[in-house]
């Protein structure tokens, strides 16, 4: 009896396929996608301000509020992290991104987290959102430290153009970092 034989060539044509009616389920078209992420992202916010109280003064500071209200992380030697989230400009959701970071090397595990990167003046705001996929670097200053307590607001900390809260964690993975983490609009 001959068993059918599948080339590589029609095999990658058909996972390709397979990944682009994939993709286009949640492309957004007559979807409720931005619906789902205002309402998370507006839980984000409340669980944040409620946790860090200090967190209100410098969203009231910031030109702009990225909020990824769920971004899940897993490694196994590898490792990655995805998530949807809002760009709020005076309260006010401007634009839809997803976020990924890639990694490797000695890692495993999986955690769950949030994030806020405020952005403290006009110019990193404005580069954010020009960029074809902005990437987040050292540079970040945290304004929630690992143990979870809420940093002042001073002076030194609000001159910073872009700060970032990590919180919410759960999982079995130590430490949350955004280094390396890329940024790209989307439309839910």
């Amino acid at each position: 009896m001959n068993k059918p034989t599948v080339s590589r060539r029609v095999f990658t044509l058909g996972a390709l396929a397979g990944v682009s009616v994939t993709a286009a389920c949640g492309n957004g078209i007559g979807g409720r996608g931005s619906q789902t992420i205002d309402a998370r992202v507006d839980a984000t916010l409340n669980q944040m301000y409620t946790s860090f109280p200090n967190t209100q003064t410098l969203a009231a500071k910031a030109n702009g509020m990225l909020i990824m209200p769920l971004v899940t992380e897993a490694g196994l030697g590898f490792g990655g992290a995805y998530g949807r989230g809002a760009l709020r400009v005076n309260d006010v959701t401007v634009d839809y991104y997803s976020v990924v970071k890639g990694s490797g090397g000695l890692q495993i595990g999986a955690q769950q987290y949030a994030h806020v990167l405020f952005f403290m003046t006009e110019d990193a705001l404005t580069g954010f959102r020009r960029s074809p996929g902005w990437a987040a670097g050292a540079d970040l200053e945290y304004v929630i430290s690992d143990r979870g307590d809420s940093v002042a607001a001073d002076t030194t900390t609000v001159l910073s153009p872009v700060l970032a809260a990590v919180f919410g964690r759960a999982g079995l993975r130590v430490g949350a970092t955004l280094e390396g983490t890329k940024y790209t609009r989307i439309i839910p």
